[in-house]
């Protein structure tokens, strides 16, 4: 048991259970586990770092591709590893997916599934109780438990113990759009969004505790609101831009056929950050038809083009994949070629994964990982070319930067933060920079680092 940390607010007993919360996949999953340590704190734990130190590890699983189901298990096997008295609760996409197939791992104590995640802390507490962890009475049901936290103290233990800096809030989840190889809706279920009275409140409490970035996080970002009376994603922005103070606002991600012209108007306020996810997946029309993706290429141009025109400093980053079944060497050379016309500042590409439960999961006309590995390589070699050249772009430009993290280098201590468009940069300063935003001049580049000169 560890001892208290310093930033436990005192209504918490120095003996109280901890809990340590660790993420695996999107920023949505973020969200939702920021959400979790709230409920924790709230029911009288302590949240901590290390799975070591912890009485409670829980993990939030992701389940898009084998690698991540793979990644949880080791994650779940480790922890149990390192800390073999811990509760060790599996939840999450992949307990959704699998729970049979994690419940036979003896490393792993409870699995919760999203549907049930809203029971998690009740669940672990009753473990606990039956363990004799310390303090077990300070637990209370999670129906029992605030969503937002309101005194001083816990807004305090609640910012440093739940990463104050940027917060991922989440405004959708669920997904309607049922794409041939996607595991999403199977596990988030149907589309649902959260009103914009929730929305500002939370926003405005992370603005509170200090705070200098919002992310909007879900599934399909894009759709918000449909299911709420005259609302969508541009009202929900103006909303925000408008009712709360905040600083720094990021939209995680938008299909390209959710872009219009009205919401890009929005991004005349600064607060908007000049970052656009927008997922291709696959730069062949015949690929993206057999996935079931909503958009074609031409489509997806146009997009970019316009999101060039109205936002001319922007970054705009994607998601690639290779080896979708029926993806012959035309069909990736058509990807790539297309890929490389649009010039993605960043893109992240992975080889496609079967999820049983999918269509694609039937699909003939597999391609072997020998091709899948091949494609890998092209496709990242073209995306660093980009990467490096947009980054060479930036250099002599001044941009806000986001300060998040310091470390001693040669006597000399540099920071780490990143800017308005989502680049990663160093400088170096004397003064503390942590949560703070700065404009810095972006000077000079290496393989690795983006440095900055601070204003």
């Amino acid at each position: 048991m560890t001892a208290r940390p310093s930033n436990i607010p005192a209504n918490i007993p120095g003996n109280a259970p901890s809990v340590a919360i660790h993420t695996h996949g999107c920023k949505l999953n973020q969200a939702d586990s920021s959400q979790l340590a709230r409920q924790f704190l709230a029911a009288g734990y302590q949240v901590v770092d290390s799975a070591a130190d912890a009485d409670v590890f829980v993990l939030n699983t992701c389940t898009i591709t084998a690698t991540a189901d793979a990644k949880a298990r080791q994650a779940l096997r480790t922890a149990h590893r390192k800390n073999p008295n811990a509760i060790i609760v599996a939840t999450g996409c992949y307990s959704q997916r699998a729970a049979q197939e994690l419940n036979q791992l003896d490393a792993v104590s409870l699995v919760v599934g999203n549907t049930e995640k809203h029971e998690l802390v009740s669940l672990v507490s009753a473990i606990g109780q039956a363990k004799h962890l310390p303090a077990s009475d300070f637990t209370v049901p999670v129906s029992q438990t605030p969503q937002v936290l309101t005194t001083p103290d816990q807004r305090r233990s609640s910012s440093r113990n739940i990463g104050r800096l940027r917060a991922m809030i989440k405004i959708q989840e669920g997904c309607d759009q049922v794409c041939a190889y996607c595991i999403v809706p199977k596990v988030r279920g149907r589309e649902r969004s959260i009103t914009a009275e929730s929305l500002i409140e939370q926003v405005n409490q992370h603005l509170a505790e200090g705070g200098k970035e919002v992310v909007l996080t879900g599934t399909q970002l894009g759709t918000y609101g449909f299911d709420l009376p005259a609302t969508n994603l541009t009202n929900l922005l103006k909303r925000l831009l408008d009712e709360t103070p905040v600083t720094r606002l990021r939209v995680s991600s938008l299909q390209a056929q959710e872009i219009t012209p009205d919401l890009l108007t929005l991004w005349d306020d600064h607060r908007l950050c000049p970052h656009f996810h927008v997922p291709l997946q696959n730069g062949c029309d015949s690929i993206l038809k057999a996935m079931r993706r909503r958009y074609d290429t031409a489509q997806f141009a146009r997009t970019v083009w316009l999101i060039r025109q109205t936002v001319p400093a922007s970054a705009i980053t994607t998601d690639m994949m290779v080896g979708f079944p029926g993806e012959g060497e035309a069909e990736f050379e058509e990807s790539l070629r297309f890929a490389d016309s649009i010039g993605f500042s960043d893109m992240h590409v992975f080889p496609y994964s079967t999820r049983p439960g999918t269509s694609a999961a039937y699909l003939d006309d597999v391609v072997p990982e020998s091709s899948k590995d091949e494609r890998m390589s092209k496709m990242l070699a073209m995306s660093r070319r980009h990467f490096l050249a947009f980054r060479e772009r930036q250099s002599g430009t001044v941009r806000p930067v986001l300060w998040q993290s310091s470390r001693e280098r040669r006597g000399e201590t540099w920071w780490s933060g990143l800017t308005d468009n989502y680049l990663r940069v160093s400088a170096r300063s004397d003064r503390y920079l942590r949560n703070t935003i700065t404009l810095a001049s972006l000077s000079r580049m290496d393989e690795d680092s983006v440095y900055a000169e601070i204003i």
